[in-house]
Protein backbone atom coordinates (compact mmCIF):
# COMPACT_ATOMS: atom_id res chain seq x y z
CA UNK A 1 0.00 0.00 0.00
CA UNK A 2 2.80 2.39 0.97
CA UNK A 3 4.66 1.60 -2.26
CA UNK A 4 1.55 2.21 -4.34
CA UNK A 5 0.86 5.53 -2.63
CA UNK A 6 4.47 6.65 -3.12
CA UNK A 7 4.36 5.68 -6.76
CA UNK A 8 1.10 7.55 -7.25
CA UNK A 9 2.55 10.62 -5.58
CA UNK A 10 5.59 10.53 -7.88
CA UNK A 11 3.32 10.29 -10.94
CA UNK A 12 1.24 13.22 -9.72
CA UNK A 13 4.35 15.31 -9.10
CA UNK A 14 5.70 14.50 -12.56
CA UNK A 15 2.35 15.34 -14.15
CA UNK A 16 2.15 18.61 -12.26
CA UNK A 17 5.67 19.50 -13.37
CA UNK A 18 4.83 18.82 -17.00
CA UNK A 19 1.61 20.79 -16.73
CA UNK A 20 3.38 23.75 -15.21
CA UNK A 21 6.00 23.87 -17.96
CA UNK A 22 5.26 26.81 -20.20
CA UNK A 23 4.09 25.81 -23.65
CA UNK A 24 5.19 27.81 -26.66
CA UNK A 25 2.08 29.68 -27.80
CA UNK A 26 1.32 31.02 -31.23
CA UNK A 27 -1.73 32.85 -32.54
CA UNK A 28 -3.80 31.60 -35.44
CA UNK A 29 -6.52 33.84 -36.88
CA UNK A 30 -9.19 32.16 -38.97
CA UNK A 31 -12.03 33.49 -41.07
CA UNK A 32 -14.53 30.64 -41.10
CA UNK A 33 -17.68 31.15 -39.02
CA UNK A 34 -20.66 29.12 -37.82
CA UNK A 35 -20.44 25.33 -37.99
CA UNK A 36 -17.25 25.46 -40.04
CA UNK A 37 -15.58 27.88 -37.65
CA UNK A 38 -16.41 25.54 -34.79
CA UNK A 39 -14.60 22.70 -36.57
CA UNK A 40 -11.53 24.93 -37.05
CA UNK A 41 -11.54 25.60 -33.31
CA UNK A 42 -11.75 21.86 -32.70
CA UNK A 43 -8.67 21.22 -34.87
CA UNK A 44 -6.82 23.57 -32.51
CA UNK A 45 -8.12 21.70 -29.47
CA UNK A 46 -7.08 18.38 -30.97
CA UNK A 47 -3.59 19.67 -31.73
CA UNK A 48 -3.18 21.12 -28.23
CA UNK A 49 -4.25 17.82 -26.69
CA UNK A 50 -1.94 15.78 -28.93
CA UNK A 51 1.34 17.10 -27.46
CA UNK A 52 2.66 19.17 -24.56
CA UNK A 53 5.20 21.50 -26.24
CA UNK A 54 3.03 23.95 -28.14
CA UNK A 55 -0.32 25.68 -27.83
CA UNK A 56 -2.31 27.09 -30.71
CA UNK A 57 -4.29 30.14 -29.64
CA UNK A 58 -6.99 30.22 -32.27
CA UNK A 59 -9.11 33.32 -32.74
CA UNK A 60 -12.08 33.64 -35.11
CA UNK A 61 -12.21 36.86 -37.14
CA UNK A 62 -15.87 36.72 -38.25
CA UNK A 63 -15.26 36.22 -41.96
CA UNK A 64 -12.47 35.96 -44.51
CA UNK A 65 -12.51 39.65 -45.38
CA UNK A 66 -12.12 40.62 -41.75
CA UNK A 67 -9.37 38.06 -41.20
CA UNK A 68 -7.29 39.72 -43.93
CA UNK A 69 -8.19 43.30 -42.98
CA UNK A 70 -7.56 42.71 -39.27
CA UNK A 71 -4.21 41.10 -40.04
CA UNK A 72 -3.12 44.10 -42.11
CA UNK A 73 -4.09 46.43 -39.27
CA UNK A 74 -2.33 44.21 -36.71
CA UNK A 75 0.86 44.24 -38.82
CA UNK A 76 1.00 48.01 -38.56
CA UNK A 77 0.78 47.73 -34.78
CA UNK A 78 3.24 44.83 -34.59
CA UNK A 79 0.56 42.56 -33.13
CA UNK A 80 -0.18 40.24 -36.03
CA UNK A 81 -0.67 36.47 -35.63
CA UNK A 82 1.78 33.77 -36.64
CA UNK A 83 -0.78 32.04 -38.85
CA UNK A 84 -3.70 33.48 -40.77
CA UNK A 85 -6.34 31.71 -42.80
CA UNK A 86 -6.59 33.77 -46.00
CA UNK A 87 -9.08 33.07 -48.76
CA UNK A 88 -8.31 32.71 -52.45
CA UNK A 89 -9.01 36.39 -53.23
CA UNK A 90 -6.20 37.53 -50.95
CA UNK A 91 -3.50 35.33 -52.49
CA UNK A 92 -1.96 37.85 -54.91
CA UNK A 93 -1.78 40.60 -52.29
CA UNK A 94 -0.07 38.33 -49.78
CA UNK A 95 2.38 37.01 -52.36
CA UNK A 96 3.68 40.43 -53.28
CA UNK A 97 3.63 41.79 -49.75
CA UNK A 98 6.66 39.66 -48.88
CA UNK A 99 5.46 39.51 -45.28
CA UNK A 100 5.32 35.73 -45.04
CA UNK A 101 7.50 32.70 -44.42
CA UNK A 102 7.03 30.33 -47.40
CA UNK A 103 5.48 27.20 -45.97
CA UNK A 104 7.70 24.83 -47.97
CA UNK A 105 10.79 26.48 -46.51
CA UNK A 106 9.25 26.61 -43.03
CA UNK A 107 8.56 22.89 -42.99
CA UNK A 108 12.02 22.06 -44.32
CA UNK A 109 13.66 24.35 -41.75
CA UNK A 110 11.63 22.72 -38.99
CA UNK A 111 12.63 19.21 -40.12
CA UNK A 112 9.28 18.01 -41.49
CA UNK A 113 9.03 16.02 -44.70
CA UNK A 114 5.96 16.92 -46.75
CA UNK A 115 5.16 15.31 -50.10
CA UNK A 116 4.13 18.47 -51.93
CA UNK A 117 3.46 16.53 -55.13
CA UNK A 118 0.69 14.76 -53.25
CA UNK A 119 -1.54 17.85 -53.42
CA UNK A 120 -4.04 17.98 -56.28
CA UNK A 121 -2.78 20.28 -59.10
CA UNK A 122 -5.89 22.44 -58.99
CA UNK A 123 -5.09 23.19 -55.36
CA UNK A 124 -1.31 23.37 -55.66
CA UNK A 125 -1.36 25.87 -58.54
CA UNK A 126 -3.26 28.45 -56.55
CA UNK A 127 -0.95 28.53 -53.55
CA UNK A 128 2.49 28.03 -55.06
CA UNK A 129 5.07 29.93 -57.09
CA UNK A 130 5.72 29.31 -60.75
CA UNK A 131 8.50 26.85 -59.79
CA UNK A 132 6.02 24.82 -57.72
CA UNK A 133 7.22 25.90 -54.28
CA UNK A 134 4.30 26.29 -51.90
CA UNK A 135 3.90 29.69 -50.27
CA UNK A 136 0.97 28.70 -48.06
CA UNK A 137 -0.47 25.44 -46.76
CA UNK A 138 -3.67 24.23 -48.47
CA UNK A 139 -6.35 23.71 -45.86
CA UNK A 140 -10.06 24.16 -46.48
CA UNK A 141 -10.52 23.56 -50.18
CA UNK A 142 -13.77 23.55 -52.07
CA UNK A 143 -15.36 24.17 -55.44
CA UNK A 144 -18.96 25.05 -56.29
CA UNK A 145 -21.79 22.66 -56.99
CA UNK A 146 -25.53 23.05 -57.23
CA UNK A 147 -27.89 21.51 -54.72
CA UNK A 148 -31.24 20.24 -55.99
CA UNK A 149 -34.47 18.92 -54.50
CA UNK A 150 -34.85 15.39 -55.86
CA UNK A 151 -38.49 15.13 -54.79
CA UNK A 152 -39.48 18.31 -56.65
CA UNK A 153 -37.44 17.25 -59.67
CA UNK A 154 -39.25 13.89 -59.73
CA UNK A 155 -42.66 15.55 -59.46
CA UNK A 156 -41.73 17.72 -62.45
CA UNK A 157 -40.65 14.65 -64.43
CA UNK A 158 -36.96 15.57 -64.37
CA UNK A 159 -35.05 12.30 -64.24
CA UNK A 160 -31.46 13.58 -64.34
CA UNK A 161 -29.78 16.62 -62.84
CA UNK A 162 -28.86 18.86 -65.82
CA UNK A 163 -25.23 19.37 -66.76
CA UNK A 164 -25.95 22.18 -69.25
CA UNK A 165 -27.53 25.58 -68.71
CA UNK A 166 -29.99 24.86 -71.50
CA UNK A 167 -31.01 21.73 -69.62
CA UNK A 168 -31.26 23.75 -66.42
CA UNK A 169 -33.61 26.28 -68.04
CA UNK A 170 -35.78 23.42 -69.28
CA UNK A 171 -35.82 22.08 -65.71
CA UNK A 172 -36.91 25.48 -64.37
CA UNK A 173 -39.81 25.51 -66.84
CA UNK A 174 -40.83 21.95 -65.93
CA UNK A 175 -40.73 22.81 -62.23
CA UNK A 176 -42.94 25.85 -62.85
CA UNK A 177 -45.41 23.76 -64.81
CA UNK A 178 -45.56 21.23 -61.96
CA UNK A 179 -46.64 23.93 -59.51
CA UNK A 180 -43.27 24.82 -58.02
CA UNK A 181 -43.15 28.62 -57.71
CA UNK A 182 -39.36 28.92 -57.38
CA UNK A 183 -36.99 26.82 -59.42
CA UNK A 184 -33.79 28.69 -58.62
CA UNK A 185 -32.92 30.48 -55.39
CA UNK A 186 -30.40 33.00 -56.70
CA UNK A 187 -27.87 35.05 -54.75
CA UNK A 188 -25.23 36.96 -56.75
CA UNK A 189 -21.80 35.42 -56.23
CA UNK A 190 -18.69 36.50 -58.08
CA UNK A 191 -17.03 33.25 -57.00
CA UNK A 192 -19.74 31.10 -58.62
CA UNK A 193 -21.17 33.31 -61.39
CA UNK A 194 -17.95 34.86 -62.64
CA UNK A 195 -14.84 33.04 -61.50
CA UNK A 196 -15.92 29.39 -61.53
CA UNK A 197 -18.23 29.90 -64.50
CA UNK A 198 -15.27 31.29 -66.46
CA UNK A 199 -13.00 28.41 -65.44
CA UNK A 200 -15.53 25.75 -66.42
CA UNK A 201 -15.95 27.43 -69.84
CA UNK A 202 -12.23 28.18 -70.32
CA UNK A 203 -12.86 31.90 -70.86
CA UNK A 204 -10.73 34.65 -69.30
CA UNK A 205 -11.62 36.80 -66.33
CA UNK A 206 -8.63 39.04 -67.11
CA UNK A 207 -5.74 39.42 -69.55
CA UNK A 208 -2.27 37.96 -68.96
CA UNK A 209 -3.82 34.53 -68.36
CA UNK A 210 -5.93 35.87 -65.50
CA UNK A 211 -3.02 37.86 -64.13
CA UNK A 212 -0.45 35.11 -63.80
CA UNK A 213 1.75 36.57 -66.53
CA UNK A 214 2.05 40.17 -65.38
CA UNK A 215 0.80 42.98 -63.19
CA UNK A 216 -0.35 45.05 -66.19
CA UNK A 217 -3.54 43.02 -66.41
CA UNK A 218 -7.01 44.21 -67.35
CA UNK A 219 -10.39 42.66 -66.64
CA UNK A 220 -12.19 41.14 -69.63
CA UNK A 221 -15.36 39.62 -68.18
CA UNK A 222 -17.61 42.23 -69.83
CA UNK A 223 -16.68 40.77 -73.23
CA UNK A 224 -17.06 37.01 -72.63
CA UNK A 225 -19.81 34.40 -72.31
CA UNK A 226 -20.21 35.67 -68.75
CA UNK A 227 -22.35 38.56 -70.07
CA UNK A 228 -24.86 36.23 -71.72
CA UNK A 229 -25.01 34.12 -68.58
CA UNK A 230 -25.76 37.07 -66.29
CA UNK A 231 -28.40 38.30 -68.74
CA UNK A 232 -29.98 34.84 -68.62
CA UNK A 233 -30.07 34.89 -64.83
CA UNK A 234 -31.75 38.30 -64.94
CA UNK A 235 -34.28 36.97 -67.47
CA UNK A 236 -35.03 33.90 -65.32
CA UNK A 237 -35.76 36.17 -62.38
CA UNK A 238 -38.00 38.41 -64.50
CA UNK A 239 -39.86 35.41 -65.96
CA UNK A 240 -40.49 33.90 -62.54
CA UNK A 241 -38.24 30.87 -62.78
CA UNK A 242 -35.78 32.21 -60.23
CA UNK A 243 -36.08 34.33 -57.10
CA UNK A 244 -33.48 36.74 -55.79
CA UNK A 245 -32.52 35.64 -52.30
CA UNK A 246 -29.97 37.53 -50.22
CA UNK A 247 -29.28 37.78 -46.52
CA UNK A 248 -29.94 41.51 -46.70
CA UNK A 249 -33.43 40.73 -47.98
CA UNK A 250 -34.08 38.51 -44.98
CA UNK A 251 -33.75 35.07 -46.52
CA UNK A 252 -30.70 33.44 -48.05
CA UNK A 253 -30.70 31.11 -51.04
CA UNK A 254 -29.80 28.25 -48.72
CA UNK A 255 -32.74 29.08 -46.46
CA UNK A 256 -35.10 28.94 -49.43
CA UNK A 257 -33.69 25.60 -50.51
CA UNK A 258 -33.77 23.96 -47.08
CA UNK A 259 -37.35 25.15 -46.51
CA UNK A 260 -38.41 23.62 -49.84
CA UNK A 261 -39.36 27.00 -51.28
CA UNK A 262 -36.88 26.76 -54.17
CA UNK A 263 -35.63 23.65 -55.93
CA UNK A 264 -32.04 24.64 -56.76
CA UNK A 265 -29.31 26.77 -55.27
CA UNK A 266 -25.60 27.12 -55.99
CA UNK A 267 -22.97 27.09 -53.28
CA UNK A 268 -19.69 25.63 -52.15
CA UNK A 269 -19.47 21.90 -51.46
CA UNK A 270 -18.53 23.09 -47.96
CA UNK A 271 -22.26 23.63 -47.36
CA UNK A 272 -22.91 19.90 -47.75
CA UNK A 273 -22.47 18.99 -44.10
CA UNK A 274 -24.46 21.99 -42.86
CA UNK A 275 -27.44 21.17 -45.07
CA UNK A 276 -27.50 17.67 -43.62
CA UNK A 277 -27.55 19.19 -40.14
CA UNK A 278 -30.49 21.39 -41.11
CA UNK A 279 -32.36 18.16 -41.95
CA UNK A 280 -34.55 19.20 -44.87
CA UNK A 281 -37.66 17.05 -45.14
CA UNK A 282 -36.96 15.91 -48.68
CA UNK A 283 -34.40 14.01 -50.72
CA UNK A 284 -31.65 16.12 -52.23
CA UNK A 285 -28.31 15.77 -54.00
CA UNK A 286 -25.54 17.78 -55.66
CA UNK A 287 -24.24 18.11 -59.20
CA UNK A 288 -21.39 19.89 -60.99
CA UNK A 289 -22.13 23.42 -62.14
CA UNK A 290 -23.55 23.42 -65.69
CA UNK A 291 -21.87 24.62 -68.88
CA UNK A 292 -23.50 25.94 -72.03
CA UNK A 293 -24.11 23.63 -74.96
CA UNK A 294 -21.45 23.84 -77.63
CA UNK A 295 -18.68 24.51 -75.12
CA UNK A 296 -16.16 22.05 -73.76
CA UNK A 297 -16.25 21.56 -70.00
CA UNK A 298 -13.05 22.35 -68.12
CA UNK A 299 -12.01 22.03 -64.52
CA UNK A 300 -13.27 24.39 -61.87
CA UNK A 301 -10.71 25.76 -59.41
CA UNK A 302 -10.12 25.68 -55.71
CA UNK A 303 -11.98 27.98 -53.40
CA UNK A 304 -11.77 28.23 -49.66
CA UNK A 305 -8.53 29.23 -48.02
CA UNK A 306 -4.97 28.34 -47.17
CA UNK A 307 -2.82 28.98 -44.11
CA UNK A 308 -0.11 31.65 -44.37
CA UNK A 309 2.80 31.89 -41.95
CA UNK A 310 3.55 35.56 -41.38
CA UNK A 311 6.88 37.31 -40.91
CA UNK A 312 8.29 38.89 -37.78
CA UNK A 313 7.82 36.03 -35.32
CA UNK A 314 10.25 34.15 -33.09
CA UNK A 315 11.97 30.89 -33.95
CA UNK A 316 9.95 29.09 -31.26
CA UNK A 317 6.67 30.39 -32.66
CA UNK A 318 7.68 29.17 -36.10
CA UNK A 319 8.50 25.72 -34.70
CA UNK A 320 5.09 25.66 -33.04
CA UNK A 321 3.33 26.71 -36.24
CA UNK A 322 5.22 24.06 -38.22
CA UNK A 323 4.16 21.41 -35.72
CA UNK A 324 0.53 22.47 -36.13
CA UNK A 325 0.73 22.40 -39.93
CA UNK A 326 2.38 18.96 -39.80
CA UNK A 327 -0.46 17.82 -37.54
CA UNK A 328 -3.05 19.05 -40.06
CA UNK A 329 -1.23 17.21 -42.87
CA UNK A 330 -1.70 13.77 -41.28
CA UNK A 331 -4.28 11.39 -42.81
CA UNK A 332 -6.14 11.31 -39.50
CA UNK A 333 -6.50 15.09 -39.40
CA UNK A 334 -7.52 15.23 -43.04
CA UNK A 335 -10.24 12.64 -42.45
CA UNK A 336 -11.45 14.51 -39.36
CA UNK A 337 -11.68 17.74 -41.33
CA UNK A 338 -13.44 16.20 -44.33
CA UNK A 339 -15.83 14.21 -42.14
CA UNK A 340 -16.96 17.19 -40.10
CA UNK A 341 -17.20 19.74 -42.91
CA UNK A 342 -18.20 19.60 -46.56
CA UNK A 343 -14.67 20.32 -47.75
CA UNK A 344 -12.74 18.01 -50.03
CA UNK A 345 -9.46 16.24 -49.23
CA UNK A 346 -6.52 18.27 -50.51
CA UNK A 347 -4.16 15.33 -51.12
CA UNK A 348 -4.36 12.39 -53.50
CA UNK A 349 -3.52 9.88 -50.76
CA UNK A 350 -6.13 11.41 -48.50
CA UNK A 351 -8.78 10.98 -51.18
CA UNK A 352 -7.64 7.45 -52.03
CA UNK A 353 -7.79 6.46 -48.36
CA UNK A 354 -11.38 7.71 -48.13
CA UNK A 355 -12.34 5.85 -51.30
CA UNK A 356 -10.80 2.64 -49.96
CA UNK A 357 -12.92 2.95 -46.82
CA UNK A 358 -16.10 3.49 -48.84
CA UNK A 359 -16.41 6.96 -47.29
CA UNK A 360 -18.47 8.43 -50.11
CA UNK A 361 -20.87 5.48 -50.20
CA UNK A 362 -22.36 6.32 -46.81
CA UNK A 363 -24.52 9.14 -45.53
CA UNK A 364 -24.00 12.01 -44.97
CA UNK A 365 -21.09 11.88 -47.42
CA UNK A 366 -22.76 10.36 -50.50
CA UNK A 367 -21.75 12.14 -53.71
CA UNK A 368 -19.77 14.80 -51.84
CA UNK A 369 -16.74 14.00 -53.99
CA UNK A 370 -18.57 15.36 -57.04
CA UNK A 371 -16.72 18.55 -56.16
CA UNK A 372 -13.37 16.82 -56.52
CA UNK A 373 -14.46 15.39 -59.87
CA UNK A 374 -15.28 18.93 -60.99
CA UNK A 375 -11.95 20.24 -59.72
CA UNK A 376 -10.03 17.53 -61.59
CA UNK A 377 -12.27 17.31 -64.69
CA UNK A 378 -9.34 18.47 -66.86
CA UNK A 379 -5.75 19.32 -66.11
CA UNK A 380 -5.53 23.03 -65.25
CA UNK A 381 -4.53 25.16 -68.23
CA UNK A 382 -3.54 28.84 -68.60
CA UNK A 383 -7.14 30.01 -68.06
CA UNK A 384 -8.19 27.39 -65.54
CA UNK A 385 -5.42 27.37 -62.95
CA UNK A 386 -6.94 30.24 -60.99
CA UNK A 387 -6.81 34.01 -60.75
CA UNK A 388 -3.77 36.06 -59.76
CA UNK A 389 -5.06 39.63 -59.51
CA UNK A 390 -4.16 42.20 -56.92
CA UNK A 391 -6.96 44.00 -55.12
CA UNK A 392 -9.30 41.15 -55.98
CA UNK A 393 -11.31 41.59 -52.80
CA UNK A 394 -12.28 45.07 -54.03
CA UNK A 395 -12.87 43.81 -57.58
CA UNK A 396 -15.33 41.28 -56.22
CA UNK A 397 -17.12 44.05 -54.33
CA UNK A 398 -17.43 46.15 -57.51
CA UNK A 399 -18.92 43.21 -59.43
CA UNK A 400 -21.38 42.52 -56.60
CA UNK A 401 -22.58 46.12 -56.36
CA UNK A 402 -23.05 46.50 -60.10
CA UNK A 403 -24.84 43.18 -60.60
CA UNK A 404 -27.22 44.02 -57.76
CA UNK A 405 -27.91 47.37 -59.42
CA UNK A 406 -28.74 45.63 -62.70
CA UNK A 407 -31.02 43.14 -60.97
CA UNK A 408 -32.80 46.08 -59.32
CA UNK A 409 -33.55 47.49 -62.78
CA UNK A 410 -31.23 50.48 -62.45
CA UNK A 411 -29.19 49.61 -65.56
CA UNK A 412 -28.69 46.86 -68.10
CA UNK A 413 -26.49 43.93 -67.20
CA UNK A 414 -24.00 44.94 -69.89
CA UNK A 415 -23.78 48.43 -68.43
CA UNK A 416 -23.28 46.97 -64.96
CA UNK A 417 -20.47 44.68 -66.07
CA UNK A 418 -18.83 47.50 -68.06
CA UNK A 419 -18.79 49.65 -64.93
CA UNK A 420 -17.50 46.81 -62.76
CA UNK A 421 -14.66 46.24 -65.22
CA UNK A 422 -13.75 49.93 -65.37
CA UNK A 423 -13.65 50.28 -61.60
CA UNK A 424 -11.87 46.96 -61.22
CA UNK A 425 -9.23 48.06 -63.73
CA UNK A 426 -8.63 51.13 -61.58
CA UNK A 427 -7.88 48.73 -58.70
CA UNK A 428 -5.48 46.75 -60.87
CA UNK A 429 -3.69 49.90 -62.01
CA UNK A 430 -3.19 51.01 -58.39
CA UNK A 431 -1.90 47.56 -57.50
CA UNK A 432 0.56 47.59 -60.42
CA UNK A 433 1.79 51.04 -59.40
CA UNK A 434 2.24 49.95 -55.78
CA UNK A 435 4.37 46.98 -56.83
CA UNK A 436 6.04 48.56 -59.87
CA UNK A 437 9.00 46.51 -61.06
CA UNK A 438 7.83 43.34 -59.33
CA UNK A 439 6.40 40.16 -60.82
CA UNK A 440 4.55 37.26 -59.31
CA UNK A 441 7.05 34.59 -58.22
Amino acid sequence: MTFKLATTAMVLLATAGAASAEKVKFEYWYGLTGDLGAVVAETCNRFNASQDQYEAVCVGQDGYDKAVQNTIAAFRAGKHPTLVQSFDAGTADLMLSGEFYPVKKLMEDAGYSIDWANYFPGIANYYSASNGDFFSMPFNSSTPVYYYNKDQFAKAGITEAPLTWEGMEAAFKALKASGQDCGYAYAPSTWVDLEQFSMAHNVPVASNNNGYDGLDSELLFNTTLHVKHMENIQRWINEGYAMLRTQAAGKTARDSFVEGECSVFFSSIADHNTIHKLTPAFAWDVQMIPVYEGTERHNTVVGGASLWVLSGKSEDEYKAAAAYLAFLATPESEEFWVSNTGYIPVTKTGYDALLAKGFYNNQPYVNRDIALKSLTYTEPGPLTRGIRLGGFIQIRAEWQAEVEAALAGQKTMQEALDTAVARGNDQLARFAKTYAGKTFP
